[in-house]
């Protein structure tokens, strides 16, 4: 692929502090054949880009007040969709490695979607030693509906195989499951390198925390966001579930909604599964700790 990329990320608040580092890790590119779209939620990205400095020029993409995450960023992706064959997401408050995007445009010779590994960093951008989704299965029909390695920080797709993925619908919640659940259930080359490429920011304002030890609080908040998802995935009037695929979310979405039951009704079922959640070897991957099937004697008894 040696068209020009387009290199996607969102602002909000609360993402202000880690602007220069996300910048500059941006302006270190040994691939600089891309442009640098924002999406801005609910702040002034006008100020906030002319502090950045010298580097690639940055083309806002401001939203209407009021819209959700799910609007803001599929606006800004339909924009995109004409100018560009190829598009590489980051989140602002993580890394790029130097050669995130050289590796993506490689990597979307002859994948639809890729994604790649990424190395968890504290707030302070320390390395905690850790590799998310390297040990992600071969198998996508067995592991996407249950869990997610595409994540807004660390995939990329054609834009011929992301057009066909919209639209989002306003009240998506986890907006980067959603689009790889659907890339998969049209049938997309979906790739995922091992190769760390990206310094994963891992602090209190993470939604999806991989990190243990997990509170009971977590475990709930995962869990009803992973039951928006499904209903988000098999729900959305404007975007028709294939059959096969439909069904395998089916399953998963009666899983998680038993799961959801049990630790409703005892809060003891709650405490028992997160002190288990938290004693398992780790698995780094996106909701991996809802309705853990190791721990199925758990919360079903």
């Amino acid at each position: 692929m040696s068209e020009r990329l387009a290199l996607y990320t969102t602002w909000y608040p609360g993402v202000e502090p880690y602007l220069a580092a996300w910048h500059r890790s941006v302006v270190a590119q040994t691939d600089r054949d891309f442009d640098v779209w924002v999406g801005v939620d609910a702040l002034d990205g006008g100020p906030l880009a002319a502090a950045l400095g010298p580097g690639p020029s940055l083309s806002l993409l401001p939203q209407p007040s009021g819209s959700s995450p799910a609007r803001v960023r599929g606006n800004a992706i339909a924009a995109l969709l004409d100018r560009y064959s190829g598009i590489v997401f980051v989140d602002s408050d993580d890394l790029l490695e130097p050669t995130r995007i050289a590796a993506a445009r490689r990597a979307l010779e002859s994948a639809d979607v890729a994604a790649c590994a990424l190395r968890i960093i504290d707030s302070e951008g320390r390395d905690l030693g850790v590799v998310f989704g390297d040990d992600r299965p071969a198998d996508w029909s067995d592991f996407l509906p249950r869990y997610n390695v595409f994540g807004f920080s660390n995939s990329a797709y054609r834009t011929s195989v992301l057009r066909r993925c919209l639209p989002l619908g306003s009240e998506s919640p986890l907006v980067d499951w959603l689009l790889a659940t659907r890339a998969w259930a049209l049938g997309a080359r979906l790739d995922f390198d091992r190769t760390p490429l990206m310094a994963y920011r891992q602090y209190a304002a993470n939604i999806a925390r991989v990190m243990p030890p997990f509170s009971e609080g977590e475990v709930r908040a995962a869990t009803a966001r992973v039951l928006d998802h499904y209903r988000a995935a098999l729900e959305t009037p404007e975007w028709s579930m294939p059959p096969a695929p439909a069904e395998a979310l089916g399953r998963a979405n009666r899983r998680v909604a038993d799961f959801a039951e049990a630790i409703h009704r005892s809060p003891a079922t709650l405490r028992r599964y997160t002190e288990a959640l938290n004693a398992l070897p780790p698995r780094y991957v996106w909701w991996w700790l809802v309705a853990h099937p190791d721990l199925e004697n758990v919360w079903k008894n």
